[in-house]
């Protein structure tokens, strides 16, 4: 039926198609799975590969999170439409990585409640949400030379469309991943560390050599019709810079985009108490450490007065809280502040 994963690492996974083989399949990662329902079932995660010539192997995933929408839309496109001959090279695209968060739309998976995007390198023998992780560790970035993880804001946060850099100890590395970053085109690149968090798609892909571009396109749990348009042509745009595409003309749009990055901790706004917040600003407007940036009501307690939030760092509002409801902890805004580095 499929091929058997024989990593390093001992894995039940198996898949339908031959990741090496030369053309143009579309197929599933068999991850065995047994619930209640279904002893001897599998996930299904689906997976596609165009391999034609001898350039360079781009991994691109989406549904990372299961709520967000841009990223899983363009891969799926590239799967059905993109023609073999037009690639030089090899494209492995997992266009809902994430498949049990991605069918529930939500951020986390349904089956062991996990945060994919902080589970690398994973474990061929834990959860489902470790064993995809896994999979992607052992099986998918060896075999890259790039990788694009396309992300949105999901559910709970708008943000301003932008590609995003992951911080790499090698300088060399990093300059090819911020050079494909300036190709995407989005309006904006920022610098993304997670708060030095390593459990990451991207983290994991600057670890194994991967030139790395992330995205944060848009959210509210929506598609939006910027985000998608942004990040279809900037997919190519990246394609071709790496020479995947080499009849697609590079297009620019951005020629002076904004660098920035989220200044550690105080790039976050938390919500402090159990409540309904009120954002004061919206994306994009410069804002100063101390100012006033919401406040959080609390309805079922009218007696009570709201607190107000205040901005910690200088820079641009770079997300916002999508539902107004909000408990103690909640990420309520991002500011985003120049890049201090000549990129």
């Amino acid at each position: 039926m499929g091929r058997r994963i024989t990593g390093p690492r001992a894995s039940t996974a198996f898949t339908t198609i031959d990741i090496d083989k030369p053309g143009k399949q579309n197929g599933f990662v068999m991850i065995p799975h047994s619930p209640h329902d279904d002893a001897w079932g599998v996930t299904r995660i689906p997976i596609g590969v165009i391999s034609n010539g001898k350039g360079p192997t781009v991994i691109l995933e989406g549904g990372n999170h299961g709520d967000e929408y841009e990223g899983p839309i363009t891969i799926a496109e590239l799967m059905r439409d993109l023609p073999a001959d037009q690639v030089e090279g090899r494209l492995i695209l997992m266009p809902s990585v994430n498949v049990p968060a991605a069918i529930a739309g939500q951020r986390t998976s349904t089956v062991d409640g996990l945060n994919f995007n902080r589970t690398f390198p994973g474990d061929p023998r834990g959860t489902m949400t470790q064993q995809i992780s896994a999979f992607m560790s052992d099986e998918i970035l060896p075999r890259g030379d790039a990788f694009i993880d396309l992300h949105s804001g999901g559910s709970s946060l708008d943000i301003l469309p932008s590609s995003v850099v992951e911080p790499a100890e090698d300088a060399e590395l990093e300059r090819k991943s911020i050079a494909a970053n300036r190709a995407f085109d989005a309006p904006a690149i920022v610098v993304i560390s997670n708060l030095g968090d390593t459990r990451t798609a991207t983290a994991s892909a600057i670890a194994s050599g991967l030139i790395t571009v992330g995205t944060e396109m848009g959210g509210c749990g929506t598609v939006s019709i910027e985000a998608l348009e942004i990040c279809r042509r900037g997919v190519r745009n990246v394609l071709s810079h790496l020479g995947v595409l080499p009849g697609h003309t590079i297009e620019i749009r951005h020629e002076n985009q904004k660098v920035l990055e989220l200044p550690g901790s105080k790039a976050f706004v938390y919500a402090t108490m159990d409540g309904v917040f009120e954002g004061f600003h919206q994306k994009g407007r410069e804002v100063r450490a101390g100012e006033e940036a919401g406040r959080i009501h609390c309805p079922w307690d009218p007696t009570r007065p709201p607190e107000t939030l205040t901005y910690q760092a200088d820079g641009i509002l770079y997300g916002r809280r999508q539902p107004g409801r909000v408990k103690p902890g909640n990420c309520c805004l991002v500011v985003a502040a120049p890049y201090q580095e000549k990129i």
